[in-house]
């Protein structure tokens, strides 16, 4: 009779422990494009948001809670970025680091903004911040920063060569190749053609024809890196060389992939190196230790992150508002330098810097 009941405690035991909770968990969804072209980026902001979850847990956590990152794939498409944030409102999920392209971050942000959910983007486009909306942030700059950078470098640097502008119709495209153009005309810089192009398409030769029969010599390009990889190695092919320039998603080193020796000398605007940063000197040692070298927007994620879990800590709650107006009142130091933000919900330093590939390697372009 003793076994049996010692059997039965035992069980009742197991069955218990079985059914305890999880500990705790605040969870932080990272949408981007986890799959598509423009896969890499998503890859990166969900390896910057993991390493800045596993320091913080590994340091107690948050309000006695683990943070845990969940990974939802829009692929830089703004009607699967909708469905994304409906998942997000549907989970319960409170905190967001997303969306990677201004076309989803637009109409993902009023699904957010609705259900009182708080955002960290890195999306680029002006519009996402000049809604009045309290609960979403920009860790990265404006293009109404990003274009007059570019287009100064071309004006101090290129002054003279014939220009070009193409984007690929996407608002992040369109706005970024806009203020290029607005900043080039105050220096009286003339451009020879503008043309849009279709993304996702494998043959440029007629935009490239265009190009050569026009002489132009420079190119700014408001778009993605795949499709700046093709142009690049289709026009040598077809021995045009340009000066390409482009914005923050030709940081990517899969350009070099895509366009090969075509891409040696191109030109592109990014926020200053936060590996370069001395606040960031022991994340970067840790992260290339496990084989993950933090470019592009890594370390942005990893100070996303912290940011969040900042305003947790003063919020005293896993609640979206209240969260936000912490995050808006605070200045908070991070691997990406200190990040506080204006009463708009932008950076209030965020900064570009023209960068060149050349030799495998990004820097800081000659005449910066």
């Amino acid at each position: 009779m003793a076994i049996k009941h010692l059997r039965m405690l035992l069980l009742s035991t197991a069955l218990l422990i079985g059914s305890a909770p999880a500990f705790a968990q605040i969870r932080i969804a990272v949408a981007g494009p986890m799959t598509g072209s423009s896969a890499t980026f998503g890859d990166q902001m969900k390896n910057g948001a993991q390493a800045a979850a596993d320091a913080v847990n590994a340091s107690g956590g948050v309000l006695g809670q683990q943070l845990e990152i969940v990974a939802m794939d829009d692929a830089c498409d703004p009607k699967q970025a909708v469905s994304v944030a409906n998942k997000v409102v549907g989970e319960g999920i409170k905190l967001v680091f997303g969306h990677f392209c201004s076309g989803s971050t637009l109409p993902a942000s009023e699904v957010y903004d609705e259900a009182g959910i708080t955002s960290i983007t890195v999306s680029s486009n002006p519009k996402v911040t000049e809604r009045g909306m309290k609960t979403i942030f920009r860790i990265t700059g404006r293009d109404d920063q990003q274009g007059p950078t570019a287009a100064d470098y071309v004006i101090k640097n290129l002054s003279g060569k014939k220009i070009a502008l193409v984007h690929d119709k996407s608002p992040f495209g369109t706005g970024l190749v806009g203020e290029v153009k607005k900043k080039l005309a105050e220096g009286k810089q003339s451009v020879v053609v503008e043309a849009g192009i279709n993304p996702g398409e494998k043959d440029y030769t007629a935009l490239i024809t265009r190009l050569k029969t026009a002489g132009v010599e420079v190119l700014f390009f408001g778009g993605y890196h795949a499709e700046a990889g093709l142009i690049l190695r289709q026009a040598a092919d077809q021995g045009l060389k340009l000066q390409l320039i482009g914005g923050d998603p030709i940081s990517t080193q899969e350009l070099l992939s895509i366009a090969g020796p075509a891409a040696e000398g191109t030109l592109f605007t990014f926020g200053p190196d936060p590996r370069k940063d001395p606040a960031a000197t022991d994340v970067v040692k840790e992260m290339r230790a496990k084989n993950i070298e933090p470019e592009g927007y890594v370390l942005y994620a990893y100070a996303a992150v912290q940011v969040l879990a900042d305003a947790l800590k003063k919020a005293g709650k896993v609640d979206g508002p209240a969260v936000a107006k912490a995050i808006a009142a605070n200045t908070v130091p991070t691997v990406a330098g200190p990040i506080g933000f204006d009463a708009k919900g932008d950076n209030k330093q965020p900064g570009f810097v023209v960068y060149q590939w050349k030799g495998g390697k990004a820097d800081y372009a000659p005449g910066t």
